[in-house]
C-alpha cells in the first residue's frame, strides 16, 4: 500500500484534509450552539409572556441557554462511551445530526403568543439536545484529529480544531450583526430572528456531508482489528484507574474556560459596562477572536517542537500579563483594539489543553476520559464563571483581571508540571 507523502509541515495531504474538514465542521456546529446567545433579548420577548418583568424574562432566557451547558456532561459521556466501543467517526457524525435538527426546529418553533407555555418548554428541550450534542462534539473532535496524526503533531491538530470552534463563535457574531443591520425591530420580531437558526440547521447538514468524506481513525481501526477495545464500561475504567488524569483534565479545562469565557464571551458586555460603545466592543471582540484563531496554530506548532508543557506555561503567562494590561487600560478610559487583540492571542493556549489532557488516557478509553473530565469541568466552571464574576465586580471592579491572573498562575504551574513529568518519562524509556 502506498503511504501518503508528507508535506513540508510534516502532515500528509490526507491528514491536512482531515484537519480542514474537521475544523470546518466544528465551526459550523459550534455556531449552532452559540447563536442563541446573540438573540437572547429577542428570544425572551417572543417565548415568555409580554407582561413578565424584563429582568425575570432575561433570567429565564439565559437559564434556557445555560441548560445547554448542564446537558453537556451527560451527552458527552454517552457519546464517548459508544465512541470508545463503536468508533470515533460514528459519534462524530451523530453529534452533528443531534445539533443540526434541534437548531433547525428552533427556527420553526411557534412563539408564546401562538401556543402559550408550551413554547418555552419546547425551546428548553431543544436546547438540552443541543447541549448533549456539543458535549460529544468538542472532545470527540479533538480525539478524532489527534488520532489521525503522529503524536508529535498532536498539538497542531488540536490547535486547528480549536481554531474551528472559535470560528463558530465568530460566525455567530457576524451573522447576528448582519441580521440586526438588515432588519428593523418589527421585521426581526416577526420572522427575522428565525433566519440564523434555519441557517444553522443548513450549516449542520452541510457539516454532515463534509464529514462523510472522513475515515475512521487509524488508532481505533487498529484497536478493533486486534480486538483490544475496552473490555468493560469505559467510564468505570476511567474512575477506577485514571483519577489523576481526570483531575489534570479538569484543571486544564478550568484554564480553558477562563480564557474563552472571560476574554471572548464576556468582555463585550463588560466593556459596554465601562462606557465603551457597543459597536466598538464588538469590533474589538472580532479582532480578539481572529487573533485567538491564528494563535492556536502558532502555539500548537511551537508545542509540537518545544514541548506542550513549556508552551502552555509561556502562553498562560502571556494570558495573565496581556489581559491585565488590556483590562486596566480600558478601565482607565484608554481602550485599545490592539491590546484586546493581544489578549485574544493568549487564548491560543486552547491548542495545548486538549492535547495534554487526552495524553493522560490510553486509547481504549481516551474518548471517555477526555469527555468526562472536560464536560464536567466545563459545566461547573463555564456555568458559574459569568454569574460569580458579575457578582464579584459589584464590589471589586477589576475582578476579571484578578481572576485571569489567578488562572494564569494555574496554567504556568500545570505547564511546568507537565514538562517535568514528560521529561522524566522520556528518560526512563
Amino acid at each position: 500500500m502506498t503511504q501518503p507523502t508528507p508535506t513540508a509541515s510534516g502532515l500528509s495531504r490526507h491528514q491536512r484534509k482531515t484537519l480542514f474538514l474537521s475544523s470546518l465542521g466544528g465551526a459550523l456546529e459550534f455556531y449552532d450552539f452559540v447563536v442563541f446567545v446573540f438573540f437572547a433579548t429577542t428570544m425572551g420577548a417572543l417565548f415568555f409572556p409580554a407582561d413578565m418583568p424584563a429582568w425575570l424574562r432575561q433570567a429565564q432566557t439565559f437559564g434556557i441557554f445555560a441548560a445547554g451547558y448542564l446537558a453537556r456532561p451527560l451527552g458527552g459521556v454517552l457519546m464517548a462511551h459508544f465512541g470508545d466501543l463503536a468508533g470515533r467517526k460514528r459519534m462524530f457524525m451523530f453529534s452533528i445530526l443531534l445539533m443540526a435538527v434541534p437548531t433547525l426546529l428552533i427556527g420553526l418553533l411557534p412563539t408564546y403568543a401562538q401556543i402559550g407555555i408550551a413554547a418555552p418548554i419546547l425551546l428548553l428541550v431543544l436546547r438540552i439536545l443541543q447541549g448533549a450534542a456539543i458535549g460529544g462534539e468538542a472532545p470527540g473532535a479533538w480525539v478524532f484529529v489527534s488520532e489521525h496524526v503522529a503524536p508529535h503533531h498532536r498539538n497542531l491538530a488540536c490547535g486547528s480544531l480549536s481554531l474551528g470552534l472559535l470560528g463558530g463563535i465568530l460566525l455567530g457574531s457576524l451573522v447576528a450583526q448582519a441580521v440586526n443591520a438588515v432588519f428593523d425591530e418589527t421585521q426581526l420580531m416577526a420572522w427575522g430572528w428565525r433566519l440564523p437558526f434555519l441557517l444553522g440547521g443548513v450549516f449542520g447538514l452541510l457539516a454532515m456531508v463534509l464529514r462523510r468524506q472522513l475515515h475512521e481513525t487509524p488508532v481505533f481501526t487498529e484497536l478493533r482489528a486486534r480486538q483490544a477495545l475496552a473490555a468493560e464500561l469505559p467510564l468505570k475504567t476511567i474512575l477506577r484507574d485514571h483519577r489523576g488524569a481526570v483531575l489534570r483534565g479538569m484543571l486544564l479545562t478550568w484554564l480553558l474556560t477562563a480564557a474563552v469565557v472571560v476574554t471572548i464571551l464576556m468582555m463585550p458586555t463588560i466593556l459596554q459596562g465601562m462606557g465603551i460603545a457597543r459597536h466598538t466592543a464588538l469590533a474589538g471582540n472580532t479582532l480578539a477572536v481572529l487573533a485567538a484563531m491564528a494563535a492556536n496554530l502558532i502555539a500548537g506548532a511551537l508545542a509540537d517542537r518545544f514541548g506542550a508543557g513549556r508552551v502552555l506555561a509561556l502562553w498562560s503567562g502571556l494570558l495573565g500579563l496581556t489581559f491585565w494590561v488590556f483590562f486596566h487600560a480600558a478601565q482607565a478610559g484608554a481602550y485599545s483594539h490592539a491590546l484586546y487583540a493581544l489578549a485574544g492571542s493568549a487564548v491560543g493556549l486552547t491548542a495545548m489543553v486538549p492535547a495534554i489532557a487526552l495524553s493522560g488516557f490510553p486509547a481504549q478509553v481516551r474518548f471517555s476520559g477526555l469527555s468526562f473530565s472536560y464536560n464536567l469541568a466545563y459545566a461547573i466552571a463555564g456555568g458559574l464563571t459569568p454569574v460569580l464574576l458579575s457578582l464579584a465586580m459589584k464590589g471589586t471592579p477589576n475582578a476579571p483581571a484578578l481572576y485571569i491572573a489567578g488562572m494564569a498562575v494555574l496554567g504556568v504551574a500545570l505547564g511546568l508540571w507537565v514538562q517535568t513529568t514528560q521529561g522524566r518519562a522520556a528518560k526512563t524509556t
